[in-house]
């Protein structure tokens, strides 16, 4: 059953376990329910999604303790100069996100206005072109085990929902299943911590710049704290809160799951503002921004697969809107322009 809440406007919250059912019209109703949800918002709250809440709060936990660490300690996985190569830690301004903009000049002034997070980047532990970047060890053991396997967990909710989707397009149940073999997905910790009002107020710090995702889908667990901000479907340039809802997980769609379907799902802009302020502790008299981690695992077809509309998409009187390209050379591309 679709429902909606006052506190996330128009998008839905949506039961993925009739999307298991043995009963095909189930799975259909099911399937509907995403369609429509990615059609009209790009965006949909998904509970009963797999992902066991237990393991869920672990993560965060490591989370919360791996950026906890020293500055020199978290340098020990450096993130790499390639943007493409999207594997370990960034610091705080290290990443710029920006929206469909290649130039260097204009991606350089808007440099000039950080981002205040930093982040850990993984992805499948088998991937030799990109290999994990994990800090040793000794430093924070177990670190590497619980994400690996938090990783695979997280693919075995990408299946179900790239089936549904299928189901929901019209296409065989397996189609987009088959484009997504070896697991090219990343996993991405976040933190934004703490940070004072006037700085965001003046425009000096940004948390993330409106932007949609890159690739087929993302999974996103959120804390409590707030943030996330979704373009409103009827208004350009409108920005309406997605709070924390216990139980669910956002799933959005992203670009190449937008061109796909020849703009027939939409790859909405999101962005994340300050959450509320709080007041400053110690002598200052200013107010700050609480600490921030989420989490989102991003789904990615296999780099060598080409992306082009899928049948019933397209025809004599809708043309094709983006020329074919591999997943791998799109999100490269996209990368490249964030580092």
């Amino acid at each position: 059953m679709t429902t909606s809440s006052p506190d996330t406007l128009s998008i839905p919250i949506i039961d993925l376990e009739r999307a298991r059912s043995a009963d095909p019209d189930e799975v259909r109703r099911a399937a509907k329910e995403v369609y429509l949800a990615f059609k009209n918002v790009g965006f949909a709250y998904i509970e009963n999604h797999g992902v066991p809440q237990d393991l869920i709060d672990e993560a965060f936990e490591w989370s919360r303790k791996f950026f906890a660490l020293s500055q020199a300690d978290k340098d020990k996985a450096p993130h790499p100069p390639q943007g493409w190569y999207h594997r370990g830690y960034s610091g705080i301004g290290r990443e710029k996100v920006v929206q469909m903009e290649f130039d260097k000049e204009r991606i350089a002034e808007k440099r000039k206005t950080p981002d205040v997070k930093e982040s850990f980047e993984l992805g499948n532990e088998s991937d030799e072109r990109m290999p994990n970047i994990w800090i040793p060890e000794d430093i924070l053991p177990g670190f590497r085990a619980f994400f690996t396997k938090f990783f695979e967990v997280c693919s075995g909710m990408e299946e179900v929902m790239l089936s549904t989707i299928a189901v929901g397009m019209g296409l065989e149940k397996n189609f987009f299943l088959e484009y997504h073999q070896n697991k090219t997905n990343q996993c991405r910790l976040l933190h934004y911590p703490a940070v004072e009002e006037d700085f965001l107020r003046l425009g000096k710090a940004e948390r993330i710049a409106a932007h949609s995702d890159f690739g087929t889908m993302t999974i996103l667990f959120q804390d409590q704290v707030g943030g996330l901000e979704v373009e409103d479907i009827h208004e350009k340039g409108m920005f309406n809160p997605a709070p924390y809802i216990p139980g669910t997980a956002v799933v959005n769609i992203g670009d190449l799951l937008m061109r796909w379907s020849n703009d027939e799902l939409k790859s909405t802009l999101h962005r994340v503002r300050a959450p509320p302020l709080v007041d400053s502790p110690g002598e200052s008299s200013g107010r700050i921004t609480r600490p921030r981690y989420s989490i989102p695992y991003f789904i990615s077809p296999d780099r060598d697969r080409v992306i082009d509309c899928v049948p019933g998409c397209y025809g004599p009187d809708r043309p094709k809107k983006y020329e074919p390209i591999t997943s791998g050379d799109y999100i490269s591309m996209r990368m490249n322009a964030t580092y």
